[in-house]
């Protein structure tokens, strides 16, 4: 019994064999950590944790555009940051996009490491729209 259906567009990076770019379920729509990468050279975007930010989010919105949904839907977020150092510079791409209220509810954490040696990575859940 499938418990879900894949989200795929290659507006953004493709995913890795081991997951979806999102799933969607009951409504809802699961999108796997988006990092900076650019959808078509797979490569981290270059600059600060800002511009690694921006196309995180960037690709998350491309995925849940291709799943009837939108970064408006989102109700909640999951950052993963290599550093603190990088919190404020992440605040202000993230801003940028979410610029009315009430916001998602949010939890940034620092982490170890992460893929491709990037300093960001993102995963949101958001409602399917009607």
């Amino acid at each position: 019994m499938a418990f879900g259906i894949r989200v795929s567009t290659k507006k953004a990076p493709a995913p890795l064999p081991q997951f979806s770019q999102a799933v969607k379920y009951n409504g809802m729509v699961y999108c796997s950590g988006s990092i900076g990468l650019d959808p078509v050279s797979w490569k981290p975007v270059e600059g600060t944790v800002k511009d690694r930010t921006r196309q995180a989010l960037r690709n998350l919105s491309e995925v849940l555009e291709e799943a009837g949904s939108s970064l408006r839907n989102v109700v909640k977020m999951n950052i993963f940051l290599t550093t603190m150092d990088n919190f404020a510079l992440m605040n202000e791409a993230y801003d940028e996009f979410f610029t009315w209220n009430p916001k998602p509810c949010r939890t940034c954490v620092a982490v170890y490491q992460l893929p491709f040696q990037t300093d960001v990575e993102i995963e949101c859940t958001a409602f399917v729209n009607n």
